[in-house]
């Protein structure tokens, strides 16, 4: 439904509002421009837009100013290349007050998208760990100068992490887990493997959330749940929204490890079952019996249809007027026992027997 993916959208865009409820949402769509908060809404996703296309125009008055507010979305229209008209938004129902809400929020996103893949950590462009480096310097509080280069920031960002370690007691940070430095062929190396094995666990969380999916859709077959599929959804979207089939490990966490990733301890240890174990372990199952599922053992099924052959001249099939050899076969039991191909003519009955052609043949029924 187009409100949830509005909602979807605002809160990903980190809204807060009055018209964060589906209700609430619906509400102010009636209402269109005569609704304050429908017109808060609009203010707000345009604000954020604003400075990320920079654009000229912007939406300044209320909806106690109808008039004025109509030129301003006019303008914003006509700026961001809108397929809406003004009239739509001015006299249109609910739906088409929704699809000006999806139309911002859509624009937003991929404005967000595109200035944060084209900035980076001093304001230069085409760096690709932009991102990362800028949520680095916020959680350091490290303020990099405009036009520094990655190297200069990461010169800062170890400047203050050595600051803050020796702040902290020696067994807060423990060994890394890689002491020497590696070669540019163990590198690769490394990403390869990486690369692979983040292959395999992609393809694993697909098959794992797409069942997920499946058997949330199972849950609404109902007739009892179709009414609630609106609180159904409501409940399950957010929560599947942040579960991602990408996998998040890379070549940084294999350089963060630290000594105890060695220190391995399996779930069947006897340090780890101290608190696990129960009386129902101590119960040993007797001979069960074999479920099979061996594949060496399965036999291949039979064919649904039989395989297709070239018909046959003379294959004993009836075929019509003084041509058929016997055996056919007729409805409700009736054949032909005797009889053959003659050569054509009139067909009686004779006491129980039929003469077709020269040779005669006995119809029993």
């Amino acid at each position: 439904m187009m409100e949830c993916d509005i909602l979807d959208c605002l809160e990903q865009l980190g809204y807060d509002g009055p018209l964060a409820e589906e209700a609430a949402l619906l509400e102010a769509a009636r209402g269109g421009l005569s609704s304050v908060e429908y017109v808060g809404l609009c203010r707000w996703l345009v604000s954020r837009l604003k400075p990320l296309c920079d654009l000229e125009e912007n939406i300044t008055t209320g909806s106690e100013d109808l008039e004025s507010l109509e030129v301003d979305i006019r303008g914003l229209l006509k700026e961001l290349c809108c397929p809406y008209k003004v009239s739509a938004i001015r006299k249109g129902n609910a739906k088409d007050h929704l699809n000006f809400i999806l139309f911002l929020s859509s624009e937003l996103q991929a404005a967000q998208i595109t200035f944060s893949r084209q900035h980076d950590i001093g304001g230069q462009k085409g760096c690709s760990a932009s991102r990362d480096l800028r949520e680095i310097c916020q959680t350091l509080n490290v303020s990099p100068c405009k036009g520094q280069n990655a190297e200069d920031v990461f010169a800062l960002i170890q400047n203050k992490v050595y600051t803050l370690v020796e702040k902290c007691p020696d067994v807060t940070v423990g060994e890394p887990a890689i002491k020497k430095a590696l070669s540019s062929e163990q590198w690769e190396m490394l990403h390869s493997m990486n690369a692979t094995m983040s292959s395999e666990y992609e393809c694993r969380r697909r098959m794992l959330i797409k069942r997920l999916d499946v058997t949330i859709q199972s849950f609404g077959w109902s007739d009892r749940a179709k009414a609630k599929v609106d609180s159904m959804a409501q409940a399950y979207q957010p929560k599947r929204h942040v579960l991602r089939a990408e996998a998040t490990v890379d070549v940084a966490a294999l350089l963060a490890a630290r000594e105890d990733i060695y220190n391995v301890v399996k779930t069947s240890s006897g340090a780890s079952r101290v608190n696990t174990t129960c009386a129902v372990n101590k119960i040993q199952m007797g001979r069960v019996p074999d479920r099979g599922g061996r594949p060496s053992e399965i036999e291949a099924p039979l064919p649904e249809m039989p395989p297709w052959q070239k018909r046959q001249d003379g294959g004993g099939n009836w075929r019509g007027r003084g041509q058929g050899t016997g055996g056919w076969k007729g409805r409700g039991g009736d054949r032909w026992v005797g009889g053959g191909g003659g050569g054509g003519g009139r067909g009686d009955w004779h006491g129980g027997r039929h003469k077709h052609g020269g040779k005669r043949g006995r119809y029993q029924y």
